[in-house]
């Protein structure tokens, strides 16, 4: 089996976020079963990313040439060619644009909108439409206008690379501290503001508390001002974009993993918590209810939740634990193994 994977988004992880570690991590997991995967990426150096992503689908129109027996577009890439190469073409959804750009203003709202009537023309044109939980694919309907359910195949993780990731760059939580960490790109939709806000309201009742957030993004500036202004610097620490040896460490060192987003079409850095066996704290919104059953979910946008919710955690050392050890059981049903094989099932059947 062939395939060719087409994908404008940035082929690492400070940039292309949990979308490139789907796509990274799956490209592997296929060819571990004998699956011959081509990666197609732009070539050329534009640094406007909707410019180059817009050429880059233009380009594959006149110039794309794939020896593979399915192409497998990500997101709107490959909109121009779906259906008109005389094979299967599979439109893989990793984030749905439209439910993505409803939380950005000015001109990336502008460029998103762009974005996302490119993905409702691929979603239309494919042959096979396949996104990652059952929130993602009533967006899709809901939004595109899809008349048919996309398929469901859920995110993966690589558990075998990160148990030795975790077993290389070992790091017990620090007995003196209360240490929650966070890992996202600094999009207004992951709700740092409201992590920081739990923070200042949390801190007079955990004076051991200590928030570190792993990342970056448009938002940076907006929200190291808002933790200025809340005299969280005792309380925060900004570690910016860190490697995958660091981050492991990090999830090592962490007492709970927090991250009140308010959209996720899945959420890969769960994953990662989970098998790093770390409690999680997350917003009750869009498909997180679906990746964390056992986690422990409150109200969107309410920090005095999102405190209380944390400040449980800080004081039951047993709650903690059994949210660690269900997360740690449930992330086994995501090993990048057992999703590619779903993953191949359907492109099979579409062949």
């Amino acid at each position: 089996m062939r395939l060719a994977f087409i994908t404008a988004t940035p082929l690492e992880i400070t940039r292309g976020s949990g979308t490139f570690a789907g796509i990274h991590t799956l490209a592997r997991a296929l060819e571990a079963l004998g699956v011959r995967v081509e990666t197609v990426t732009p070539r050329l150096p534009i640094p406007v990313f909707t410019v180059r992503r817009m050429l880059f689908n233009e380009r594959l129109r006149w110039f794309g040439r794939f020896d593979a027996d399915v192409i497998v577009g990500f997101d709107m890439d490959g909109y121009r060619i779906a259906g008109r190469r005389g094979r299967p073409h599979v439109a893989s959804i990793k984030g749905v644009i439209a439910d993505e750009m409803r939380f950005e203003r000015g001109w990336t709202r502008a460029s998103m909108a762009l974005q996302a009537a490119c993905e409702a023309r691929h979603v239309h044109r494919a042959d096979l439409v396949v996104t990652t939980s059952r929130y993602a694919a009533a967006r899709i309907r809901q939004l595109y206008r899809l008349p048919r359910d996309p398929a469901i195949v859920p995110e993966l993780i690589d558990l075998t690379a990160w148990r030795e990731r975790f077993a290389r760059h070992p790091a017990e939580p620090d007995p003196r501290r209360f240490t929650v960490l966070t890992v996202c790109r600094f999009y207004p939709r992951k709700r740092l503001d409201v992590l920081l806000r739990a923070a200042a309201l949390l801190r007079e009742r955990v004076a051991s508390l200590q928030i570190r957030i792993v990342g970056d993004g448009p938002e940076a500036k907006k929200l190291r001002r808002l933790a200025q202004s809340l005299d969280l610097q005792p309380v925060v620490r900004w570690l910016g974009n860190v490697s995958q040896e660091a981050l492991a460490r990090e999830y090592n060192r962490a007492d709970v993993f927090c991250l009140p987003s308010v959209q996720e079409g899945f959420g890969i850095v769960f994953l990662e918590a989970m098998a790093a066996g770390k409690p999680i704290v997350a917003a009750r919104a869009a498909a997180v209810p679906e990746v964390l059953p056992q986690g422990l979910l409150v109200e969107p946008e309410n920090p005095e939740a999102l405190a209380a919710a944390l400040e449980e955690l800080y004081r039951s050392e047993a709650l903690r634990r059994e949210l660690a050890q269900a997360g740690a059981r449930l992330v086994e049903q995501y090993d990048a193994p057992k999703v590619a094989r779903m993953f191949l099932a359907l492109v099979r059947d579409l062949v």
